[in-house]
């Protein structure tokens, strides 16, 4: 069973543009850092993180798409911008990791703070064990893993900061 589980986790650690997983979870982190204790309901927090995180996707596919044209004199088509945006929905699917957590918070009738909280520190967690997941991967070596884990945790750290330098 845990084989089976770590084994999931490096296929989703392995899946198309992990990196921009890695982008949703820290964007949706530091969201909820910085909307912490702002909304009233629990709706509205989960509405402003959904609508920022597909903002952040359109305009993450956008700009990848015109920089390319930019450079390369290509031609903006329907299929360009279809493959952009399906190469970056990647970002949607790592912000929907810290996003389930507030929802699972939310149907467990947990305190909208509270719930918040359980999405930020889902959103540090799940950094931390991606880039876990990139040593393992990697074959890293001890030290390795420590840097890894260091860069992770700094990350993480930087989410959390946010929350207590807006509050």
């Amino acid at each position: 069973m845990v084989r089976r589980r770590f084994q999931t986790g490096l296929q989703l650690a392995s899946a198309r543009n992990s990196g921009g997983m890695a982008f949703g979870v820290i964007t949706v982190g530091a969201l909820m850092a910085a909307e912490s204790g702002r909304h009233e309901t629990y709706f509205d927090a989960l509405a402003s993180a959904v609508v920022a995180t597909l903002l952040y996707w359109l305009a993450h596919a956008y700009a990848e798409l015109l920089g390319r044209r930019l450079d390369t004199g290509e031609r903006l088509t329907v299929g360009a911008l279809a493959h952009a945006l399906a190469h970056d929905w990647a970002i949607v699917r790592g912000a929907a990791i810290p996003l389930l957590a507030l929802v699972v918070a939310w149907v467990v009738g947990a305190g909208r703070e509270s719930a918040v909280t359980a999405a930020l520190r889902t959103a540090v967690v799940t950094v931390v064990v991606l880039e876990l997941l990139a040593g393992i991967r990697a074959r890293s070596s001890p030290g390795e893993f420590v840097l890894k884990a260091a860069v992770g945790v700094t990350m993480g750290v930087a989410i959390l900061a946010v929350k207590g330098i807006l509050r």
